[in-house]
């Protein structure tokens, strides 16, 4: 493993180590209905990345005092195993785990219709089986279509990618080496549709240029990896006794 001064991010050719393009996103594939028990469930690889998402509810929010009577309250647990990194991990929540939560829960909640019920909760459990950098952005975009895939009204899927800078180059999709040691991380998030922010962190620095740049590169990786999102729901529903709508074929 290298360290911040002696590890090179591009190589001679100006590709990143991986290979990738500047806007090249790594591998993904989601799959569906991957647990039995759960009312929506996903399996989202991304690059290294393995994360397990399980969904329940509506159901009546308990203790009753976290109800909310005009909505439904989503309680997203985000949680990385303790084998999922190179060196193993403390298991239970932390700081970075029980922030991740939180920033989740609030982007699911601008796309859940939670106005349709009351004093309900929907609980969205996250386990990051294996880790391989821009995990929450992973788990938000599979945890929509675990919650999709559970049959809850939504307005729009949330879908995310995390861009940065590296060695002066904005780059999308950071990988493990670059997120470490790279100049800056933005994961960013959006509703598929309409282009609204539900999430938005940084770590480094970054002008408005870059930042303007980095946005853009977010909303057009979006639109990919949002027909992903479509194409994984779509496979969940193949094979059943659904009429076909005429024309819904492209």
């Amino acid at each position: 493993m290298g360290t911040p001064s002696d590890m090179k991010l591009i190589d001679e050719n100006g590709r990143r180590l991986d290979g990738r393009g500047d806007e090249e996103l790594r591998p993904i594939r989601i799959t569906t209905d991957v647990l039995q028990r759960a009312d929506g469930s996903v399996l989202m690889e991304w690059g290294g990345n393995k994360i397990m998402v399980a969904v329940y509810g509506p159901r009546e929010a308990y203790p009753k005092h976290t109800q909310d009577i005009e909505k439904a309250v989503i309680k997203a647990r985000y949680n990385m195993a303790a084998f999922s990194v190179d060196e193993r991990k403390r298991p239970g929540p932390d700081r970075r785990s029980t922030e991740i939560s939180k920033v989740i829960s609030e982007a699911l909640s601008a796309a859940v219709m939670v106005e349709k019920f009351p004093r309900t909760q929907i609980d969205v459990f996250i386990e990051v089986l294996q880790a391989d950098a821009g995990t929450r952005i992973a788990s938000l975009t599979a945890a929509s279509v675990a919650i999709a895939a559970a049959g809850i009204p939504m307005r729009d899927m949330v879908v995310g990618c995390a861009v940065g800078k590296v060695e002066g180059r904005i780059v999308l999709d950071l990988s493990k080496d670059e997120d470490n040691f790279g100049q800056a991380d933005v994961p960013m998030a959006v509703l598929s549709k309409g282009k609204e922010v539900v999430l938005l962190q940084m770590d480094g620095d970054l002008t408005m240029e870059e930042f303007d740049m980095a946005t853009s590169m977010v909303l057009n990786a979006s639109e990919r990896i949002a027909e992903i999102q479509r194409n994984a729901l779509v496979e969940k529903y193949k094979g059943e006794n659904y009429p076909e709508i005429e024309g819904s074929e492209e």
